[in-house]
């Protein structure tokens, strides 16, 4: 009887599983396949014959096999059947198969290794996983022994990017070229959309051709298909492939029309120098104005990023633009922003821009300048978890034009410049301002102090005057160099007793130095001296005591809230700038705040007291209700308040008298998508309203809306003789699955106007999207033209996107 064979043409068994791994020297897959099938052999003819010496001749081979092989790359077989064909030297893998081969997997109903041809044929629901998180399926897929190589029948490969190209075979080249005949290329959607759905769009070609290295996909013979129907023919085409983030070639273009510019089309040009640094070029021929020109340059550092662009034209017909900056030859702009980390605490930046006149980024809004806006800063910031620096210096360009103050009443007198009139010349330079805020790690005296300090530096080349009630010269802005430097430090401690009573003593002390530097001398109330200093020092107590009520589904919480602060007199009233706090806004929000002015430049003094309670319902289910009601009592000295500066900020803000107006506040939270909050001040002699704010959001099905109603009442001592009552809403309404309607509305109640009004319809998919939107602006007060614009925006994804407007001006 003769010796059974070393490897018998069949091995079997119900799941045969071999786990190997590759030395350098076995590094392509039919190598390491054939060991391991030989292995498999080994193993399993000794299980079932039992002989010692196809054992021993099996211990020889894994030696042998042993001395070569390291731990590098695993490689893992599972089949139902494994096959060794001698005549034509071919190993079978039979039923359902799986190998892993480092990140690549494979699996199928049979896979062959042609050891003479160096080939691997998968057949028969073949599913392959690439390293790059590809997914290929195909009905037959044959490889070169190091997968560079191949060919594959009814393919169909799905990108990481959720990209698909379908072909009736497909051949690889080179391990980079990948040519598929009779291709198509769409993009596929997310499995939580509805299984089945076909894309909007697709294209298909006589052949498509993917070259990894350019990293680029070339279509012959293209059309593009939307719906399913052809609406272009494109003989070639070339984009980038899925995993390029920008790439060297021209962008979708899009169209502009205006009544003012013309006709054009905006046509960009990417140039991508190398992974951090690319130059964006476009222009835009307008059949009024001639040709816009404007290039971006960006580049990513190690420790940030910077951009620098620029854009501008020769007018062709500037009269278009007759009565305002814009009539001129020669428009454009220069702007650059950046951003850099000095280390993991500290960043600087900057964010500047320069343009001719004041309308250029509003007439051609068609188009972006790169981060062009009306505000140019250079900041450095620092931070970490108790301590915070940010440095600023700030220029602000006017976007408005000059206008005539309407009532002319509001005119200053001689030698003032009229309102409406050198806007930009009114307009300060920062230079810088500074914040710093400290909040110490150990108590003193069991409380937390804290401390922060703000230097502010700016000029002005114009006084900024008002005329108030025709007699009285009211100044937001005073030509000359102001600088104050200022320090603050914060104590203060909660005390709990056992009847749950909080108690919260504070103080505080403020003290600030003014340098004042060639002022307007026609400015009689600011004071001559070069140098000033105040301080303002302050001690308080804080009292609350809230009862909690429960029920079943909930709580009720009510705390009365008082509160007591004692304090000199504020120094210096009206003989010194007011440029931080000229907002006064007395409502709920600020009725506990120790100092109710929004800045330094002002420090509130006199004794105080703020008396308020607060209640919240509290629901099981997550719905709450709170709210708030209050007011505040000069209890001595004088009422920083009631003494006007040199603009009367504080004039009409329901704390100018002994008993303030009384405030309240009301929000409500459904957590089933609906909310609404109200301010409200009320006035204190008549209960009247006096500024009122709601605003409430809502979804309910498919409807998506906000409402927004604010009321202020006239405010004489500001020169603001009537009421201001406007009404703000915006809605959406999802149609189906994608499309959407949607609109605004801004109303002035009080003069019966539409200020802004919009309306739109988009449609939302995975591979594409469309809005068209028709908005009106009404919103200057200056007699200019009323902006009326339609837009239009096309999205695919990975092709690209494309817009359209069209802007009207009226009178």
């Amino acid at each position: 009887m003769g010796k059974p064979q070393l490897f018998p043409h069949t091995v079997r068994d119900t799941r045969a599983k071999i786990a190997r791994t590759a030395s350098p020297r076995a590094r392509n897959l039919t190598d390491i396949l054939l060991r391991t099938t030989a292995l498999a052999g080994i193993v399993f003819a000794s299980a079932l014959t039992g002989s010692a010496e196809l054992r021993a001749q099996g211990d020889a081979v894994l030696g042998a096999l042993g001395s070569s092989v390291e731990e590098e790359t695993p490689l893992l077989l599972e089949a139902r059947e494994l096959r060794y064909d001698f005549d034509r030297d071919i190993i079978s893998a039979i039923g359902n198969v799986q190998i892993y081969y480092g990140d690549y997997a494979v699996e199928a109903e049979r896979v062959d290794l042609n050891r003479r041809d160096q080939t691997f044929t998968a057949s028969g629901n073949v599913r392959m996983t690439e390293p790059d998180g590809n997914v290929v399926t195909a009905e037959t897929l044959t490889l070169s022994e190091d997968f560079r190589n191949g060919f594959a029948k009814a393919l169909q490969l799905d990108t990481p990017q959720r990209t698909r190209f379908i072909a009736g075979s497909a051949n690889r080249a080179d391990g980079n070229l990948t040519t598929f005949e009779n291709g198509l290329y769409t993009v596929y959607t997310r499995p939580t959309t509805p299984p089945g759905k076909p894309p909007l769009w697709r294209v298909t070609a006589a052949k498509i051709i993917h070259n990894q290295q350019e990293q680029t996909i070339y279509f012959e013979d293209a059309k593009f298909e939307f719906f399913g129907k052809p609406i272009a023919y494109l003989p070639y085409l070339s984009m980038p492939d899925p995993t390029v983030r920008n790439k060297t070639g021209f962008l979708v273009p899009s169209l502009v029309i205006g009544d003012r510019v013309g006709v054009g089309a905006t046509v960009p040009y990417e140039i991508v120098i190398d992974e951090s640094r690319d130059l964006l070029l476009q222009a835009t021929p307008l059949t009024k104005q001639g040709a816009l020109v404007q290039g971006e340059w960006r580049q990513r550092l190690a420790n940030g990023s910077y951009s620098f662009s620029a854009g501008g034209l020769y007018q062709a017909q500037p009269e278009e633009f007759a009565g305002s900056s814009g009539d001129r030859d020669f428009r454009g702009v220069i702007a650059s922003d950046g951003r850099f980390n000095i280390n993991s605490r500290w960043s600087w930046g900057w964010d500047a821009s320069l343009r001719t006149d004041r309308a250029f980024l509003r007439d051609y809004n068609f188009t972006q300048f790169g981060s062009a806006s009306d505000i140019s800063n250079v900041f450095l910031l620092g931070q970490t978890e108790r301590n915070r620096f940010e440095a600023d210096a700030y220029a602000f360009r006017i976007s408005q034009e000059d206008y005539s103050a309407n009532p002319p009443s509001l005119n200053p007198g001689v030698p003032f410049s009229p309102v409406g009139s050198d806007l930009q010349d009114k307009q300060p330079f920062v230079h810088p301002v500074i914040d710093w805020n400290y909040i110490f790690e150990d108590p003193l005296a069991g409380g937390e102090l804290s401390l922060a300090g703000n230097f502010t530096s700016l000029t002005r080349d114009e006084t900024d005057a008002i005329r108030v009630n025709n007699t009285t010269n009211r100044f937001r802005g005073v030509e000359g160099t102001f600088t104050r430097a200022t320090i603050d430090g914060q104590w203060r401690r909660s005390l709990i007793d056992p009847l749950g009573q909080v108690f919260t003593p504070f103080a505080y002390v403020q003290g600030d130095v003014f340098f004042l530097a060639s002022a307007d001398d026609n400015v009689a109330a600011l004071t001559d001296e070069a140098v000033v200093g105040r301080i303002m020092p302050a001690a308080g107590l804080e009292y609350r005591y809230p009862f909690i009520a429960t029920f079943d589904g909930g709580n009720h919480v009510l705390e009365p809230i008082g509160q007591i602060i004692a304090r000199p007199n504020e120094q210096r009233i009206g003989d010194l700038p007011n440029e931080d706090a000229q907002s006064i806004v007395f409502d709920s929000t600020t009725l506990f705040e120790w100092d109710k002015f929004s800045g330094f430049d002002r420090s509130e003094g006199g004794t105080r007291a703020n008396i308020g309670v607060r209640y919240k319902l509290q629901l099981d289910q997550g719905s709450h209700l709170s709210a708030l009601f209050g007011r505040s009592y000069q209890l001595a000295g004088e009422n920083s308040f009631a003494t006007p500066d040199i603009l009367d900020a504080t004039g009409n803000s329901g704390l100018d008298s002994t008993q303030s107006d009384y405030v309240g506040s009301l929000y409500f939270d459904s957590t089933f998508g609906f909310r609404v909050g109200a301010q409200a001040r009320f006035d204190r002699d008549d209960f009247n309203v006096n500024r009122a704010q709601v605003q409430a959001s809502g979804i309910y099905g498919p409807v998506v809306g906000t409402l927004a109603y604010a009321f202020l009442d006239a405010q004489p001592d500001l020169g603001i003789d009537d009421p201001r009552e406007e009404l703000l809403g915006s809605t959406s309404l999802r149609i189906e699955e994608n499309w959407r309607l949607f609109g605004s509305l801004r109303y002035d109640v009080e003069n019966a106007n539409v200020v802004q009004n919009g309306i739109g319809v988009g449609y939302d998919d995975e591979g594409f999207s469309v809005s068209m939107t028709y908005s009106e602006d009404r919103s200057r007060n200056n007699g200019e033209l009323t902006d009326r614009l339609f837009f239009l925006r096309l999205g695919f994804r990975t092709l690209g996107a494309t817009q359209f407007s069209s802007g009207i001006s009226e009178e």
